[in-house]
């Protein structure tokens, strides 16, 4: 058996069994080095089309099989529908995995599934909201979801969107010059010094601080606050926004309720060699008088369910449901209620998600805006491709690089 059959099983079982995330199971399993890149793809791979391969074993099933055998047979119908790999490649490497699991047992099951999968052709669903959540593997609520949000089109536009590249932000070099000489593909952005990415690997200029990853949706968030003098970033971590908004105001407050991600904020302001961000360990939902009418401009980058950014986090669609967007929301509404004080009058109140979900995104503002009349609503019209609902910008996957953000701009007037 080679060796990455099993760093991925090792892999995908700890999200599997212990519902870790992706990123964090990786980077806590030893994997072959030799086949580190390909172990990760096919990890990524696997979770990306989830919801289709479950749907492929409950169809050629009677029983539905224990988790350990349902992972290897995720692993193998990936590698053959969308690696290409050789059947008889893929069975005799899942067998071998089977029995060296002991669950020798299954091996003859095993063998005979991924022969049988190798060689039918299993239809996807007649019912149109059924279909798209099997054939784009979004999960079935998110589908209603967007379908109500957008129509039946757009919204299989919006989940069929391909996946981002990386987005590159530079700071005091020439980022075009930096690209151009290190031979790397990229594109230019609405933004300055703001570049996507092919294929770039990360060197030790990215600890130096010459550049840094930062989703473009993020950014064109950013480029909507204003200049000022004190602004509150109150959902902070890991910090990018924090770091770009460094550089428009005098000095950022940054809040995370984990004292380790308010840690993650510090390690990426001192990397990027800024002093001018103060971290605090708070929850925004609790009120403090001290911060009241304290800040020109506050940032609630609110919890979210993030459904605009699975191409990067491909869990989020293996683990939300439609009860946590409704605790979300929650969050979200009782976050904007206590930051919102803390805004000088004539100062600005900015919300943004990386949510598709007109319930996380404009609904949220209105239900504000009702609440709180000395707030009002300020148009924002992003260089970014955008759709413009209601004086907000929404950046939708399928019209803004492949990733979904959000931001409304509100004003106190009283």
């Amino acid at each position: 058996m080679v060796n990455y059959f099993y760093d991925c099983y090792a892999v995908l079982n700890k999200v599997y069994s212990e519902k870790a995330f992706i990123k964090q199971a990786i980077n806590d399993t030893f994997i072959e080095e030799t086949n580190r890149s390909l172990t990760v793809k096919i990890c990524y791979g696997v979770i990306e089309k989830d919801i289709e391969l479950s749907y492929y074993i409950e169809k050629m099933t009677e029983k539905t099989p224990k988790l350990a055998i349902r992972t290897i047979l995720k692993i193998s119908m990936y590698m053959i529908k969308y690696l290409d790999k050789k059947e008889y490649f893929v069975v005799q490497n899942a067998v071998e995995l089977t029995k060296k699991l002991g669950k020798g047992g299954a091996s003859g099951f095993v063998n005979a599934f991924l022969r049988k999968f190798s060689t039918v052709e299993i239809e996807f669903p007649k019912e149109k909201l059924s279909f798209l959540s099997i054939k784009y593997s979004y999960p079935l609520f998110a589908v209603k979801r967007l379908v109500e949000d957008y129509g039946e089109q757009r919204a299989e536009s919006i989940i069929s969107a391909p996946y981002p590249d990386n987005t590159l932000c530079f700071y005091g070099v020439d980022g075009e010059k930096y690209l151009t000489e290190s031979g790397a593909e990229f594109s230019k952005t609405p933004f300055d010094n703001v570049f996507t990415v092919k294929n770039f690997n990360r060197n030790a200029d990215y600890d130096k601080g010459v550049y840094t990853y930062q989703a473009l949706g993020s950014v064109a968030i950013c480029e909507t606050v204003g200049v000022c003098e004190k602004l509150l970033d109150c959902c902070a971590a890991p910090g990018g926004k924090s770091v770009r908004l460094s550089y428009k105001a005098e000095t950022v407050t940054a809040w995370d309720i984990h004292e380790h991600r308010v840690k993650l904020i510090e390690e990426y302001a001192w990397r990027m060699g800024r002093s001018n961000i103060n971290t605090e360990v708070r929850d925004a939902k609790i009120y403090d008088d001290k911060y009241k009418d304290c800040f020109d401009a506050v940032l609630c980058d609110a919890p979210c369910s993030g459904f605009g950014v699975v191409g990067d986090n491909p869990d989020i669609k293996l683990n939300r449901t439609e009860e946590d967007l409704r605790a979300v929301n929650d969050e979200q509404k009782s976050i904007l209620d206590t930051v919102c004080k803390y805004v000088k009058p004539n100062g600005y109140l900015y919300y943004s998600t990386c949510s598709v979900f007109k319930s996380e995104n404009i609904d949220v503002v209105k239900w504000f805006l009702l609440r709180h009349e000395g707030f009002k609503l300020e148009r924002v019209d992003s260089a970014l491709f955008h759709e413009d609902i209601d004086g907000t910008d929404a950046f939708l996957p399928d019209m803004s690089f492949g990733n979904g953000f959000y931001i409304a701009k509100l004003k106190r007037i009283k």
